[in-house]
């Protein structure tokens, strides 16, 4: 496999990605657990995607991309090609995406049998070791698609509950499961770290085991001096926004953000809800009174964006942000254990899949509780070449009208983030846990 679809410190072998493999689809059927079959089935926008789906899209990437070049495997049924791939051109024909609610067989049963086919073909491979050098780098890849994915069914779900009009919970409901509310004395001041810039070292450090190929060519970059917010915005401080009138003072927007305002009917953040006077927040434990200490969360670039000129500042540029997070991780290489960010730690921890807030005396961190905008608009890297073939559609092709976020969140898995990660989005999406940090 070229080295542009997929960058590796060190190729894993079978027993090590047999591990992972195991952990790892095992973890998206525990997060599909607490669903009902119907919950698994419906599709709230285009822009997302039934869990079903999900679960035999992800179960489709091993089958196509690695059993499928194996001797002798037969697939479990051939149409699924088709009805299961997402925006693979060179592999064929796709299901529409705005219409893969509408598809109500296979069922959720027929989905994990089929999960089921897949996984004990790979286990017969794992066992006779019979994947070759580039399949095992394939599997990899596949993995961490995978752990994509799941980070999916989480923030789909959530809107596809939000639409329903009982405020269903996902998890523990609200009065099980209600977290304390914190006070000033509890959230971390908001303080600003300063960085003399100069150029940097920018890009996958062939330190971490695994990167996209976005991540790459690592280059260098120049940065003038910045100052960087030690901690995300927090619902308070976005509530002084809104009263203020941010949502309906122009000069605040980007042109095409006040447009979206304006047709969209924005008065806040997505899943707040004002009821008697109060923010209330959906989240995945149902309908909660909104804690002002907490990271703001389910925002778009626009609305990131036009909060940051209110307050006089900027968002970072997604060099800024990389440059910071290296220094922090390096200052404090245990910060993916303390404080619990992730969603494989909070869920460990029978907590809420839910940012957390950022308290005195918690090691300051860039990475896990939402996902963060920055200012730089996603493209490819100096010297960046998409590979041949159809796993060299994975990122190249979408490095158009998107905006960059750096990581990682409460549904992203502490093994799946990096300093280098780049996530992207288009400016007017805020179903995904995303936030902002602020930078000047």
């Amino acid at each position: 496999m070229p080295t542009t679809v997929l960058n590796m410190s060190r190729p894993l072998g079978h027993s090590e990605l047999l591990q992972r493999y195991v952990q790892i689809r095992d973890f998206s059927r525990r997060l599909a657990a607490p669903l009902t079959p119907e919950d698994c089935g419906i599709q709230s926008m285009a822009d997302a995607s039934p869990t079903r789906w999900h679960l035999a899209h992800t179960t489709w990437f091993f089958e196509t991309f690695v059993l499928k070049s194996s001797a002798g495997y037969r697939p479990l049924d051939a149409r699924y090609e088709a009805m299961f791939n997402s925006y693979y051109n060179t592999v064929g024909q796709q299901f529409p995406r705005e219409r893969r609610g509408q598809i109500s067989r296979p069922g959720l049963t027929e989905t994990l049998d089929y999960r089921a086919y897949v996984d004990r073909c790979m286990m017969d491979c794992f066992s006779a070791e019979a994947f070759s050098e580039s399949q095992l780098a394939c599997i990899e890849l596949g993995l961490n698609h995978e752990q994509q994915h799941q980070e999916l069914i989480l923030t789909d779900i959530k809107h596809v509950l939000f639409g329903n009009p009982l405020f269903p919970a996902y998890g523990l409901p609200a009065d099980e499961n209600t977290a304390t509310r914190c006070g000033d004395d509890v959230l971390r001041p908001l303080d600003w770290s300063s960085s003399a810039g100069g150029i940097v070292d920018i890009g996958w450090d062939r330190i971490d085991g695994f990167a996209f190929d976005n991540e790459s060519p690592r280059h260098q970059a120049l940065i003038p001096p910045f100052r960087i917010a030690t901690r995300c915005v927090t619902n308070g401080e976005y509530m002084e926004f809104i009263d203020d009138s941010g949502y309906q003072r122009s000069e605040f927007w980007l042109s095409m953000g006040w447009n979206q305002v304006q047709l969209a009917g924005w008065e806040g953040p997505l899943y707040w809800i004002r009821q008697d006077g109060q923010w209330l927040q959906f989240t995945l434990a149902g309908l909660l009174p909104l804690d002002p200490a907490e990271p703001v969360c389910h925002v778009s670039y626009f609305e990131a964006d036009a909060f940051a000129r209110w307050a006089g500042k900027r968002l970072p540029t997604e060099f800024e942000w990389e440059s910071e997070a290296v220094k922090s991780l390096q200052a404090n290489p245990l910060i993916r254990g303390s404080p619990v960010r992730f969603a494989d730690q909070i869920l460990a921890c029978q907590n809420t899949l839910h940012p957390q807030v950022e308290r005195v005396g918690d090691s300051p961190t860039m990475l896990g509780n939402v996902w963060q905008w920055t200012s730089s608009q996603y493209g490819a890297y100096p010297g960046y070449q998409a590979a041949a073939g159809a796993l060299g559609e994975y990122n190249g092709k979408f490095m158009c009208n998107q905006f960059v976020l750096r990581g990682g969140s409460c549904a992203t898995s502490s093994s799946h983030i990096r300093a280098a990660y780049r996530n992207f989005f288009p400016p007017e999406a805020r179903w995904q846990f995303s936030g902002l940090r602020l930078a000047w």
